[in-house]
C-alpha cells in the first residue's frame, strides 16, 4: 500500500517541494506580526497565495489535485513543522475546518467555501471540544433547534483553534431533546454571526486558541451538512483523515529538534572536548534518530492506507474491513509520532542544557508546543483504546 501511494510522484513532489520553498517566507510573515493572533491570518493569506492550501481542497474548487491526499497533507505538514509550529497550524487548521464541507457538503456549500480557503481568503475552524466532551462526544451540550428555514444555536465550545479569528466554525451541535438519544448534526457557522462570541485561552505555545459561545445564533438550514444526526459519521470521518497529518506534524517538530541537537553538540564543549565525541549523547542521538525514522514510517503507512481506502471508496468498493484497517492505522501513525517527538523534543531540551530552557529558543519553543500533539484530535490513551478494540473484534 505505501509503495503503491508513493509511486504517484507528483503528489510527493507538489506537496514536499511547494512547502519546502515557501517555509522560511512564511515564518519571516509569522515573525514580523506583532501577535500570535495577527500572525495566523497572515500567514494563511501567504500559504493561499502561493498555492500550498490547494493540498487541503479538490481540484475543482481551487486545489492541486482531484481528492485531499493524505500523504500530500502529511508531507506539508511535516515541513512546515520543521519550520515553524505556528505555520503548520495555520495549514492544519484549514485542512482540517474544511474537511466536514469537503466530505459531506453539498456542491453550493463546497463552491461557497472550498475556494476562499484554498486562496486563504478565509480561516477555517473545526469546533467540537466542550468542557464536558472531549474524548467522550457523547457529552456534547451545544443545541440546534430547528425553527423554520433556520436552526438556533446556544452552547460553548472550548479549546478552539482560531477562535474570534475564524471566518467560520464547523460547529458540531445536539438536534435531538436533553434526555433522548442524542444526535450530533454539523454546521458551518459564520464568524460574524450575530450571537457568537470568543473569549482567548492562554495554553503553551502561545497559539491563537480559545472558548467559542453561541448564544441565539441563527444559522441557516442549508448550511447544515449531511442530514440530521449524521455530525457523528462526519466528526469522526474527518479525523481519521486528519489524525496521520498530526503525526507528520509532530515528525516535523522532532526532526527539527534532532536537526538543532546535532548541531549544538557538534559545537559546544565539555571536559575539553565537543559533547558529540562523548558517547552518552552518541547513544542519545542515535535513539532520537531512531524515533524519528521509526514514526515518520507509521505516519506514511497510515496516509497511505487512507488514500487507497479513499480511492476505493470512490470507486464503490470499499469494505468495512478496510474502514476498520484507516481507523486503526490513523491511531497508531498518530500515537507513534506525537509519543515519540516527545521523547525527542525532551532529550534535546536535556541535551542543550540550560540553553535549552532559555524562553524564545528552538528547543524551548519546540517543547512548549509538542505537547498539545499527545492530547488534540484524541489523546494518546484513546488512541490506545481504540487499537486494542480493533484488535479484539477480529
Amino acid at each position: 500500500m505505501i509503495e503503491r501511494a508513493f509511486c504517484d510522484a507528483e503528489v510527493v513532489r507538489e506537496a514536499w517541494t511547494t512547502a519546502s520553498r515557501i517555509a522560511v517566507e512564511a515564518c519571516q510573515v509569522e515573525q514580523s506580526a506583532i501577535s500570535a493572533e495577527v500572525a495566523l491570518p497572515a500567514v494563511v493569506r501567504f500559504l493561499g497565495e502561493r498555492g500550498l492550501l490547494g493540498l487541503v481542497v479538490p481540484t475543482a474548487l481551487g486545489g492541486a489535485f482531484d481528492t485531499v491526499r493524505s500523504v500530500a497533507l502529511c508531507l506539508a505538514r511535516e515541513r512546515l513543522g520543521h519550520a515553524s509550529p505556528l505555520v503548520e497550524l495555520a495549514f492544519a487548521m484549514q485542512a482540517l475546518g474544511s474537511h466536514p464541507i469537503t466530505a459531506r457538503g453539498t456542491d453550493a456549500q463546497k463552491s461557497e467555501w472550498l475556494p476562499g480557503v484554498a486562496a486563504g481568503e478565509l480561516v477555517a475552524a473545526f469546533a467540537l471540544t466542550e468542557t464536558e466532551a472531549g474524548s467522550d462526544l457523547g457529552g456534547i451540550e451545544t443545541t440546534a433547534r430547528r425553527d423554520g428555514e433556520s436552526y438556533v444555536l446556544d452552547g460553548d465550545k472550548i479549546l478552539i483553534s482560531n477562535a474570534g479569528i475564524a471566518s467560520f466554525y464547523v460547529v458540531f451541535a445536539a438536534t435531538a431533546p436533553k434526555g433522548e438519544k442524542r444526535l450530533l448534526s454539523a454546521f458551518v457557522v459564520d464568524g460574524k454571526s450575530e450571537g457568537l462570541d470568543c473569549k482567548r485561552t492562554r495554553v503553551l505555545g502561545g497559539h491563537p486558541i480559545g472558548s467559542v459561545m453561541f448564544t441565539g445564533v441563527r444559522v441557516p438550514a442549508k448550511n447544515r451538512l449531511g442530514e440530521e444526526g449524521d455530525g457523528l459519521s462526519i466528526a469522526l470521518e474527518t479525523l481519521h483523515k486528519l489524525r496521520p497529518t498530526v503525526g507528520a506534524a509532530a515528525v516535523g517538530f522532532a526532526q527539527r529538534a534532532l536537526d538543532e541537537t546535532v548541531r549544538h553538540t557538534k559545537t559546544r564543549k565539555q571536559f575539553g572536548q565537543p559533547l558529540a565525541e562523548q558517547q552518552a549523547v552518541q547513544m542519545h542521538l542515535a535513539n532520537m534518530a531512531l524515533d524519528v525514522e521509526s514514526a515518520r514510517l507509521l505516519v506514511y503507512r497510515a496516509a497511505a492506507v487512507s488514500d487507497l481506502v479513499a480511492e476505493l471508496k470512490g470507486a464503490g468498493r470499499e469494505t468495512d474491513a478496510q474502514r476498520a484497517h484507516v481507523g486503526r492505522t490513523s491511531s497508531m501513525g498518530k500515537l507513534a509520532a506525537t509519543e515519540a517527538a516527545f521523547r525527542v523534543v525532551d532529550t534535546a531540551v536535556q541535551l542543550h542544557g540550560g540553553r535549552g530552557v532559555v524562553e524564545g529558543s528552538i528547543v524551548a519553543r519546540l517543547y512548549e508546543d509538542v505537547r498539545a500533539l499527545r492530547i488534540y484530535e484524541g489523546a494518546s490513551d484513546v488512541q490506545r483504546l481504540l487499537i486494542a478494540r480493533d484488535l479484539l473484534r477480529e
